[in-house]
Order: structure tokens, then C-alpha cells, then sequence
């Protein structure tokens, strides 16, 4: 380079050059069989790395010419010249783009694959049935997947598939912190909007039923318009409905925003792991998707320690009127954002997966990211002088599915026709994940992330309740019991708290500037009262009479007067919505933030097991070792009678099973193909949060009446999912389908 091309035209002609050759060395290749170009390819690259170092890249090529460069090509590299991109272009020598820039013609690469010399065959082929073009196309798919390994090794592991890996890692993060966001707020904003027990619940699980849709509609369009496109999309629509949802006063708006946030973000958790697999060799990939996957755990982590750092803090708030008040626990919403933001900008800068491009037919673009990711590894491992060697890659042949709308179709209707086109291939893929040859596989995988995913949210979900529980009958063990008290002329200014008084009687009493907190009153007669400036919370009057009295800036709505009679009483300047008392809920707050921090941190050591050994002892082992482990552990939870007892069985078991869905994840990228991996990926995690909102409810309608049913079920569907699990193919030393 530095004495061959001193000047523009000289490095321009050197190109066309190398083009021409590229074009010579292919058109040697046309005529030869499949198969022996492919034992060929498969015998040369093989044994090129078996024979060599990680960091020692020969350009040694075949005499046939072959996928990478021949000795012609090597003795033009030495001269000068490179495989990166070049500019102009020079109308008397007919070169397309891709061959300007180094690249053979794509149609060549894929004619000397197919068997076809000529435009006869080609238009043969045309008449070929829908079966034959099947196999055809399998056999493609079996051919790219051995060359793309090889190329990855090639490639190599490097400062690329890292920085991907952290790009990736805040989409992931994204969906841990979605996990959090509504059991962290909800003691909060029941208040703020004055929530029904329904409405609560509903609030919980809704977040759920929005990933479930995400991951099933994700999946199945990033198998059509790329990982990239469809993981943007999705995080974008879950940063503008977590945007909205911080500001929006209703429960009606707070859901619907909750639900399209969910269905956002639903889409990651599919994507990621298969988009990121699609950068890594066969002996890296079982470790660093295991690694991949601490960024859920970090997002747990992150949604906690903002939780706890930002909710408390009432003063964090502001209100305009009394009808828009933004309190603290939106401020921790609006927060919570954050990751899905970050990676979006961050994915902006990374490419599209380029085994998705080849699996469409789209080679130079398939090339160019390869040729990348090599670069940029060889560039930060100290070899920058090092020359992707592969010219030609093998595409999979296409099914024409295009629908011809025509130059006079108005817009809305080729918009109509394009989707339904694309509803169609995505059904047709769907449909794909059932047949003869995946369809075992799929129900088997199905029946484990059910069980699973039954089985651990609904534990880690009735964990908390369990310890809420426990916190309310030592609560409710100290409770004061008054019982025909007679009180007259007395002036309450100080808080009362836990007390149940029944069958009492009050007489001109005030009751001013003062909290009430868990405060009952039954069969009792307020006579002449006068309350003032009253916050209540868990404070209700049952079968009361109130005569003569007056309520003055209270929260005490008739809401909270069960079966109570007013006579001659009034309320004037009633506060307006629920009121938010930080100071009294400070310690459950900060409980429920402590055990959900511990329970993700406690999954650190089962992620760094599972990294290590997912290569070494294979997926089937971890998968069904842990969950045999995590059924055994159910049974320890009947000894939880404390709190601190609870928290320690909610570690010990959330840091046995996570090796168990590392290995899940790892082994359902491996046995799908490319073009079926997203959509096969979220039609099970779409089941997945399924059988999670089936486990919630279940599970939480045996707090406090039982511990023996929900460890059973849960040890039930552990122990059917370890034995299904079994049945399962061992992907570990297989090329990526």
C-alpha cells in the first residue's frame, strides 16, 4: 500500500483488479458438484485451524478457488491491496458494488453452490415444486452453517462480540428493571390512586399479560425484518410507555401504559440471546450467553437500590393543583427508563446480525459485518495488518413472497398488503416450529418452560407475601383491645396506632393534628366531636353513630365508615385522593426493597456456576442437575417461620434455579434454526409468562391458609420439568443451526 498506490487513480485501478481476479477465480468454479466443494470447503478450513494458532490467519487458498483467497489474491494483498471498502467508480468497467469493494457477486457464489452453470437451469428452476425448493433450501441452511462456523473461529473472540455483549446487556437489564418496577411502587401508588384489592392485583400481573404479547409479536418479526430492527422497535416502545406512565394521574391510563411498556419490552429477553448468539463460536457460545445473562440480575439489582433510594424521599415530589400530583414513586418510574434509553442509543452504533442477512440472501451485507467483526478483533488484539480471507459466503436460497401491488395501489394499500404478507410468513414460521421434524422438540421445551416458570414466580412472587404475612400477625399480636370505654371532653393530638376499640363512647372529644394508623373502631358513638386535620391509614369505623359532629380537612371518607350512621354531622375541606405517609411505611418499604436486592444478588454465584461448567459438563446437566436441586430445596421452605428465615430459603433458592434457565436459554437458541430462532424463542416465552401469571395467582391465594400447597405444586412442576428435560437433544459441540 504504502508503494503501490501513491495516488488515487493507481489505488483505484488496483481494486478493479482485484475484482477482475475474484470474478476469474469464481467462474472456474461453475460446474462443480455441491457436495465436493463443500468437503472440500469444510476439509481445508478445518484442518487450516486445527494446524494453526487462534491469532495465526494463513491466506493459503485452493487451486480451484474456493471461499477464500487463492495465491493470486495473496500476491495482489502483499502488492497493496485490502479488503476494505473502496470509492469511485469508473463506467467502463462494469463492476457492482459489492465486487468494487472486494466482494464476488453474490449470484456467482450461490450458482457454483447450487449446481447451476447456466440461465436454463436457472429458469428450470422456476417450475420446481414447492418441495424441492424446500430441500434445496435446507440444504443451504446445513451448508452456510458450517462455513459460518468456521468463519466465526476466523473471526475470533474479541473487543467486537464484548462490546456487544455490554449493548445487549442494557436490553436485558431493561427486562429485569420491568420485572421490579410494579411491586416496587404498588405499596405507593395504591394510595396515590386509592386502589381496590382487585385493582392491586390486576396492577401486578398486567405487566405480565404485556410481555407475553411482546415476546410472541417480537419473536416472530425478528425472524422477518432482523434482530436489530425489531429489538429497537421494541425498546423504544417500552421507554415511551414508561415515559408516559410517570405522569399519568388515572388508574385506568397508569395500566393501559404499564401494559404497552410490558409489551415493549417483552421482545428482549428472545432477541438478545439469539441476536447475540449469532456473533458467537461454538466454544464460546454455552459460556458467554450464561454470562449475558448477570444483566437480568443486575437490573433486579439496579431497580432496588433506586427503589430504595428515591421512594422514601416524599419531599422528591411536586403537585399543581389538587389534581395532578407527581409523588416520589413516579420519579423511581421515570428512572427505572433509564437502561431501555441507554440501549437504544448504544444499538444505534452496532450492525445487524449477519447470519440473519445470509439466511435472506442479502451476502455483501452479510460480508461487510463479518469482515467488522474480524477487523475490529484482529485490530485490538495487535494485528491490524491481518486480511479477512473470505470472499464468498453461501446464501440460502430464497422463496419468492413478494406481493406485486403495482404503481397505481394507493398507499394505505400496499401498507395493507405488506402486512398481511408479513402476518402470513410469520404464521407460516409459527406453523414451521410444529413440524414433523421440530415438533417434539417444541412440546418437550414447552412442557419445561411452563413448569419452570410456573414453579419460580410463583415462589418468588408468594416469598415476599409469605414474609408480609408473618410481618402482619406480629403486627396484629400486639395489638390494644379497649373495649366500653367512655372519653368526654378530651382533646386527641397525638397519634394513635394498632389500637381496636368496640362498644365506646365519646362526648364532646377532639381529635386534631393527628395520625391514625391501623385504627378500628366498632359499636361506637361519636357525640359532638370535632376532627381536624386527620391522615388516616387502615382506619375504618364499623357500625359507628356520628351525631352532631364536624370533619374538617379529614381523609375520613364514607368509604371508611362501614355501615355507619351520620346524624346532624358534617365534613367540609375533605383532603382530596389517598394520601402518601412515607414516615410510618419507611421500614416495610425498606423490607420489601432489602429481600428483593438479597434474592437477585443471591443469583450471582448460580450465574458464575453456570458460565463456567454450561461448556464443560454440557446444557442437559445443568439444566436438569439444577432442577432437581431447586425441587429439593421446596421442601426446606416448610421449615420458614421467620422472616429471616424466609429471606435466607428465598436466596438459597433463587441461586440453585438460575443455572437452570441459563441452561433453558442456552439450549433453546442451539435447537432451532436461524430463520425460526427469534419466533420459536418467543412463542416459549410467551408461555413462559403464562404459566407465570397462572403461578401468581395460584400461589398468593394460599397465603396465609397453607405452606403445604404451594411447595408441592412448585416441587411438582420442578421435578416434571428435570425429567422432561432429559428428554431433550445435548446441543453442546454443535454447529449453530
Amino acid at each position: 500500500m504504502e508503494d503501490g498506490y501513491q495516488n488515487r487513480t493507481a489505488f483505484i485501478k488496483g481494486a478493479k483488479d482485484i475484482a477482475k481476479e475474484v470474478k476469474r477465480q469464481a467462474s472456474k468454479k461453475v460446474g462443480r458438484s455441491v457436495d465436493r466443494m463443500s468437503d472440500e470447503y469444510s476439509k481445508r478450513s478445518y484442518s487450516r485451524f486445527e494446524e494453526d494458532d487462534d491469532d495465526d490467519y494463513p491466506m493459503q487458498g485452493s487451486q480451484d478457488g474456493g471461499y477464500y483467497r487463492g495465491d493470486s489474491q495473496a500476491a495482489n494483498d502483499d502488492e497493496g491491496g485490502h479488503s476494505d471498502s473502496t470509492e469511485g467508480h469508473d463506467e467502463d468497467d462494469e463492476i457492482y458494488e459489492g465486487e468494487y469493494q472486494g466482494i464476488p457477486r453474490a449470484d456467482s457464489g450461490k450458482g457454483s453452490l447450487a449446481g447451476g452453470p447456466g440461465a436454463v437451469r436457472a429458469g428450470a428452476q422456476q417450475f420446481r415444486d414447492v418441495g424441492v425448493s424446500e430441500a434445496e433450501r435446507r440444504k443451504d441452511q446445513e451448508e452456510l452453517a458450517q462455513q459460518y462456523e468456521t468463519i466465526l473461529q476466523e473471526c475470533g473472540h474479541g473487543k467486537f462480540q464484548w462490546t456487544l455483549y455490554f449493548v445487549l446487556g442494557l436490553a436485558l437489564m431493561a427486562d429485569g428493571v420491568e420485572i421490579f418496577v410494579v411491586g416496587f411502587v404498588l405499596p405507593s401508588a395504591e394510595k396515590d390512586m386509592c386502589l381496590s384489592e382487585p385493582n392491586k392485583s390486576m396492577l401486578g400481573l398486567i405487566v405480565y399479560f404485556g410481555m407475553m404479547v411482546g415476546a410472541f409479536l417480537w419473536g416472530a418479526l425478528a425472524d422477518r425484518i432482523g434482530r436489530r430492527q425489531s429489538l429497537l422497535i421494541s425498546l423504544s416502545i417500552n421507554s415511551i410507555f414508561s415515559f408516559f406512565s410517570s405522569f399519568v394521574q388515572g388508574y385506568s391510563t397508569f395500566l393501559f401504559c404499564r401494559l404497552l411498556s410490558g409489551v415493549g419490552i417483552g421482545g428482549s429477553i428472545p432477541i438478545v440471546f439469539s441476536y447475540y448468539s449469532e456473533f458467537l463460536s461454538q466454544e464460546k457460545r454455552g459460556e458467554h450467553l450464561s454470562w449475558l445473562c448477570m444483566f437480568w440480575m443486575i437490573g433486579g439489582i439496579y431497580a432496588s437500590a433506586m427503589a430504595w433510594a428515591i421512594i422514601p424521599h416524599y419531599g422528591w415530589s411536586f403537585q399543581m393543583g389538587s389534581a395532578y400530583q407527581f409523588h416520589s414513586w413516579r420519579v423511581f418510574v421515570l428512572v427505572c427508563a433509564f437502561p431501555a434509553v441507554a440501549a437504544i442509543a448504544a444499538l444505534s452504533a452496532m450492525p445487524e446480525s449477519p447470519r440473519f442477512y445470509l439466511e435472506n440472501g442479502k451476502h455483501d451485507e452479510g460480508w461487510m459485518v463479518l469482515k467488522q467483526v474480524h477487523d475490529t478483533n484482529m485490530r485490538a488484539k495487535g494485528y491490524p495488518e491481518r486480511v479477512f480471507s473470505v470472499t464468498t459466503i453461501k446464501t440460502v436460497k430464497q422463496i419468492d413472497e413478494l406481493v406485486d401491488t403495482g404503481t397505481d395501489t394507493p398507499v394505505w394499500q400496499r401498507y395493507r398488503l405488506k402486512i398481511i404478507s408479513l402476518s402470513q410468513q410469520i404464521r407460516s414460521n409459527i406453523l414451521a416450529c410444529f413440524s414433523p421434524e421440530y415438533k417434539r422438540t417444541t412440546f418437550m421445551l414447552m412442557a419445561v418452560w411452563f413448569t419452570m416458570s410456573f414453579s419460580y414466580y410463583g415462589l418468588t412472587v408468594w416469598f415476599p407475601d409469605m414474609i408480609k404475612y408473618i410481618q402482619k400477625q406480629e403486627y396484629e399480636s400486639r395489638t390494644k383491645t379497649f373495649t366500653k370505654e367512655r372519653v368526654e371532653h378530651v382533646t386527641f393530638n397525638f397519634t394513635l396506632e394498632n389500637q381496636v376499640h368496640r362498644q365506646g363512647h365519646y362526648f364532646n372529644d377532639k381529635f386534631l393534628n393527628l395520625k391514625m394508623k391501623s385504627m378500628v373502631f366498632e359499636d361506637s358513638v361519636f357525640e359532638e366531636c370535632y376532627f381536624e386535620d386527620i391522615t388516616s391509614t387502615h382506619t375504618f369505623f364499623k357500625n359507628c353513630t356520628f351525631i352532631a359532629s364536624l370533619f374538617y380537612n379529614t381523609d375520613l371518607f364514607k368509604y371508611r365508615l362501614i355501615n355507619s350512621k351520620l346524624i346532624n354531622s358534617t365534613f367540609l375541606h375533605n383532603k382530596e385522593g389517598c394520601m402518601l405517609d412515607f414516615s410510618d411505611d419507611f421500614n416495610n418499604a425498606y423490607m420489601i426493597y432489602f429481600v428483593n436486592f438479597l434474592g437477585t444478588l443471591a443469583v450471582l454465584p448460580g450465574n458464575i456456576v453456570s458460565a463456567l461448567l454450561m461448556d464443560k459438563i454440557g446444557r442437559l446437566r445443568m439444566l436438569a442437575g439444577s432442577s432437581v436441586i431447586s425441587c429439593v430445596s421446596c421442601f426446606f421452605l416448610m421449615f420458614g417461620n421467620s422472616e429471616s428465615g424466609m429471606i435466607a430459603l428465598l436466596c438459597l433458592f433463587g441461586g440453585i434455579s438460575i443455572a437452570s434457565w441459563n441452561a433453558l436459554d442456552v439450549i433453546t437458541v442451539e435447537l432451532y434454526p436461524s430463520d425460526k430462532r427469534t419466533t420459536a424463542f418467543g412463542f416459549l416465552n410467551a408461555l413462559c409468562k403464562l404459566a407465570a401469571v397462572l403461578g401468581i395467582s395460584i400461589f398468593q391465594s394460599f397465603v396465609g391458609i397453607t405452606k403445604a400447597v404451594p411447595i408441592l405444586f412448585a416441587a411438582g412442576a420442578l421435578a416434571a420439568g428435570s425429567f422432561l428435560a432429559t428428554k431433550l437433544p445435548e446441543t453442546r459441540g454443535q454447529v449453530l443451526q
